[in-house]
């Protein structure tokens, strides 16, 4: 069941793969300056 997130709170950390097959964390980019998440419905 997915957790309910609120306005201003730190995103939770979560865990998907990249386009090689390897884990990738939120918490990887942890101190950088910016993070961009596409979350894509899938292709039609």
């Amino acid at each position: 069941m997915p957790r309910k997130v609120t306005l201003n709170t730190k995103a939770p950390d979560f865990e998907l793969e990249d386009t090689s097959g390897r884990p990738v964390r939120l918490s990887d980019y942890l101190g950088k300056k910016s993070v961009i998440l596409i979350f894509n419905r899938g292709f039609v």
